[in-house]
């Protein structure tokens, strides 16, 4: 008997007992499926922050300044900064301090104490990108300016909450109080969250960094963005800055004598690839917990066959009866068992595909709406690869699990498996 032969004696004895053999392969289908779907929402969600990233920019940087200097010299400061990065201009773009300001702010008589209020420069602003460094759009008006930084003036951007709640939606030319500083609403960034609500995404104010310097009392800005000239170029600006700060505060670690960090560099690259690397143990995780069903599946494959071999004891020594050897009845039941495996793989697929695709549409319109990620898809389609992988996956476990079966049927004495009742 040839494989083909034996493919269809499969095929005949699957369709003997329809439920029974769809029972034995449901463990395959649910492993198989469950598999596809996590590997698809685990690469639709992965696509979604590439998505981000390349729409904010991958050439951005952060550092972060703890340090006080060696005790001899001031503070490093903004200053040191826009020096430092003016030194290399084939390589620096842009760079603007954030300051977190601690004034309250005020609109008439109506206080807003979540509102969160940042000192930044106008490099803040990409006219490259059409938004802000953080992918901020502007709805009206415009961003801070250069001059508005050199002179201190007194103008901000205002988040869409903040519009609505303070001035009824017509912010531009208004004026509120940070600080007990009146300020004038230049700009309003467009929409972020889906949920407008105090102290989310929405409300907020974005002031010349100078300005917040002076509300806080205090010129250590902790935080800078910065922009290299290019993707490729932001390595090398990492290690400027770092080579940078090491001569600043004259040490050659990061570290201050008390393990304290004085500095902090990571660029946006290195940011995703943090975040990939979570995603990617988490769906590994998350793919082993799902492939217990196809353990358990291959487990009911290697039960079914036992059966199986039980049932056709007889048929088994009529064969080697008539001549078959060892190798032709092992073949027989590791195909059959392969193909049981193989036609629940082709089910998981179908079925993991169908749930994947789903999910996909459902989630990715969820997390788009609650992020305010306009222009970013969510693709939940499962990759070839995936599918591939999965499928061969399914059949090895027949395969492997159908052996033990397949061994002992072969092993079978003719003489007693004709006297078999």
């Amino acid at each position: 008997m040839n494989v083909t032969q034996s493919f269809k004696l499969a095929l005949k004895s699957l369709q003997t007992s329809k439920m029974r053999s769809f029972l034995t392969m449901l463990g395959i289908v649910i492993g198989v499926g469950a598999v596809i779907i996590i590997i698809s929402l685990g690469n639709g969600l992965t696509g979604m922050v590439e998505q981000q990233v390349e729409k904010v920019g991958v050439n951005q940087i952060y550092a972060y300044v703890w340090g006080r200097g060696d005790g001899t010299t001031m503070a490093f400061d903004p200053e040191h900064m826009y020096e430092f990065t003016a030194k290399y201009p084939e390589v620096f773009s842009g760079v603007t301090p954030w300051v977190n300001c601690a004034g309250g702010v005020r609109a008439g008589e109506e206080k807003f104490e979540k509102t969160g209020v940042f000192g930044v420069s106008e490099a803040m602003y990409s006219a490259e990108l059409g938004g802000t460094l953080d992918g901020d759009r502007l709805a009206k008006g415009r961003y801070i300016r250069y001059v508005d930084v050199a002179q201190r003036g007194k103008v901000c951007v205002i988040g869409a909450y903040l519009e609505q709640e303070a001035f009824g939606g017509d912010a531009l030319g208004k004026t509120l109080r940070i600080g007990g500083i009146p300020y004038t609403v230049v700009g309003v960034l467009a929409r972020r969250d889906s949920l407008m609500e105090e102290g989310g995404g929405d409300d907020r104010i974005y002031i010349p960094y100078e300005n917040a310097l002076e509300l806080n009392r205090d010129r250590n800005v902790t935080l800078y963005q910065i922009t290299s000239t290019s993707r490729d170029t932001a390595a090398r600006a990492k290690e400027l800055l770092t080579v940078m700060l090491l001569d600043f505060y004259q040490t050659d670690m990061r570290y201050d004598e008390n393990g304290n960090n004085l500095f902090y560099i990571e660029t946006m690259a290195e940011q995703v690839a943090t975040i990939n690397a979570m995603m990617g143990v988490a769906m590994t995780v998350l793919v082993a917990i799902a492939a217990i069903s196809l353990l358990v599946g291959g487990i009911g494959i290697m039960n079914i066959m036992l059966v199986s071999v039980t049932e056709r004891t007889r048929e088994i020594g009529i064969r080697k009866s008539l001549g078959a050897k060892r190798r032709d009845i092992r073949r027989q039941f590791i195909i059959e068992a392969g193909t049981t495996s193989a036609i629940g793989g082709l089910l998981g697929i179908a079925f993991g595909c169908l749930v994947a695709t789903g999910i996909g549409s459902l989630l990715g319109g969820m997390l788009v709406e609650q992020l305010g990620a306009s222009g970013i898809t969510f693709n939940a389609t499962p990759t070839l690869s995936a599918v591939l992988v999965s499928f061969g996956v399914s059949v090895g476990i027949g395969v492997l699990f159908g052996y033990l079966p397949a061994n002992k049927a072969a092993k079978l004495n003719p003489i007693d498996a004709l006297r078999y009742d």
